[in-house]
């Protein structure tokens, strides 16, 4: 694709200038360039029930003095309204006499392809496969009432130009399949799902072995929660699933390590670096430089390329995530992590692919050590407070364990807790470190961005989990 800056009716170099006098003077700013494809296919209830295609570009102006930002967006690509923009933006500076911030390191990394999933395969052979998928799960079992099947892709090409004339330029494709399935007996209901993506084309998710992989995981969840009794309350030693369950350790930690929440010191981690935040044994990585994850960005929505940034190292906060903006304000570097949702956002401190690394226990070592206790296979929905650290989650696949073997299903499980102080009671860490499959969300200030999460096994002692079974 040709440059966005052509798409404007007005030379590069005019851009150049308006941009290079509107910043220069601040601190920090950049143009953000974006166009965007996106198509989204759901098949629900028999039918198709959505199918949705859209194009969206724009471009984002903004200009940092000390803590104020100065932003203007707008979706046409003209002098007229770049100008706007600009006269917009440029009172932030205020008599503010700011030397412009050093531009971002470059890099010839690149994390994913170029290419744009959405042509292949065809809108008609992805309805086809939904129907297919439908048809497949109710032939499966006679207990399945309702299947959701969808597909969603996108492709985005962003632009960042800077004062001082350094271009940015990446393409990130993006995919996502996910399968839901609703199971009965009699008056009872259940429901099960799985998901999987990431930054390519829907080649290796949409083969038949792949799609009846995901079909048949979700229809498993939903019966082992057909045969779940209610979930007991108190006070119980946890052990945590690998892979997805890190859901938990992003909310609950991850969000607590942005930069801006531990400037503005409302972070239950802020004034700790260097201090004892988790169990010795604990290692929290965010990483958005593995290739063709959902959460990777060969450079961020600020033109700083993506990093392997070590968080907490053996139980000792060693890091936070950083935009261009906190980082300075901090006397710290930038990591990587400006993210935006859309050219219509400004950019603050995100995570990207959040895990902790892995130990030297088994998994099944790790179940046999506990005789009291529940093992959780999946999170649904959560909330956290971040100032306070508190988290509330719920379990969509979990256990009871009894004896060091897992026994009964339960349903309805609740894990309650605090961020900082769940770390401490990390007492085991599995050495099977897996990523989730790729169907990470994350909503901050109003913002969706794509993520990662991951983790081994744990094993978490006494920890609060709400149910209806006393």
């Amino acid at each position: 694709m040709t440059s966005l800056l052509s798409q404007f009716d007005i030379s590069e170099d005019r851009i150049r200038q308006i941009v290079t006098h509107t910043i220069n003077g601040s601190d920090d700013g950049e143009l953000f360039l974006e166009y965007r494809e996106s198509e989204a296919l759901m098949f629900d209830n028999g039918r198709l029930k959505t199918a949705n295609f859209n194009t969206d570009q724009g471009f984002g102006l903004r200009a940092v003095a000390g803590e104020a930002t100065g932003y203007a967006h707008s979706s046409e690509l003209s002098e007229a309204s770049l100008l706007r923009a600009a006269d917009a933006v440029s009172t932030v500076k205020g008599g503010y006499s700011g030397k412009l911030a050093d531009a971002p390191a470059r890099t010839n990394r690149h994390l994913y392809g170029e290419e744009n999933p959405i042509p292949s395969p065809s809108f008609e052979a992805k309805a086809k496969l939904l129907q297919e998928i439908d048809g497949w799960l109710r032939a499966k079992d006679p207990r399945v009432r309702q299947v959701t099947a969808s597909l969603v892709s996108s492709w985005q090409h962003v632009e960042i130009m800077r004062a001082d004339g350094q271009m940015v330029r990446d393409i990130r494709p993006l995919v996502r399949m996910n399968i839901a399935v609703v199971v009965g007996d009699g008056d009872r209901q259940e429901t099960g799902s799985y998901g999987a993506g990431g930054r390519k084309g829907f080649g290796e998710f949409l083969t038949e072995d792949s799609w009846q992989f995901a079909a048949e995981e979700a229809l498993r969840q939903a019966l082992v929660n057909l045969e779940a009794i209610p979930a007991p309350a108190g006070t119980f030693d946890i052990v945590l699933s690998s892979g997805w369950p890190g859901v938990m350790l992003h909310e609950a930690v991850g969000h607590g390590l942005e930069g801006d929440f531990n400037r503005k010191k409302t972070s239950a981690f802020a004034g700790l670096m260097g201090e004892q935040v988790a169990a010795r044994g604990v290692t929290v990585v965010d990483d958005g430089t593995i290739a063709e994850r959902r959460g990777s960005l060969t450079v961020d929505d600020e033109g700083t390329p993506s990093g392997r940034n070590v968080l907490i190292e053996d139980g000792k906060l060693v890091g936070y995530m950083q935009d261009r903006q906190n980082a300075r304000l901090m006397g710290m570097k930038a990591t990587g992590n400006g993210r935006r949702e859309s050219y219509a956002h400004q950019p603050m401190p995100r995570m990207t692919n959040t895990y902790m690394t892995g130990g030297d226990m088994e998994p099944d070592e790790i179940i046999a050590s506990v005789k009291n206790g529940i093992y959780a296979v999946s999170f649904g929905g959560g909330q956290v407070d971040i100032t306070s650290g508190k988290f509330v989650f719920g379990c969509t696949e979990a256990y009871m364990i009894e004896n060091g073997k897992m026994t009964q299903p339960i349903k309805g499980a609740m894990l309650i807790g605090n961020g900082p102080d769940a770390m401490h009671r990390v007492t085991m860490v599995g050495n099977d470190m897996k990523l989730d499959t790729g169907i990470g969300m994350c909503g901050k200030a109003g913002q969706g961005v794509p993520v990662g999460v991951g983790q081994p096994h744990l094993r978490m002692n006494q920890m609060t989990v709400g149910g209806t079974r006393a």
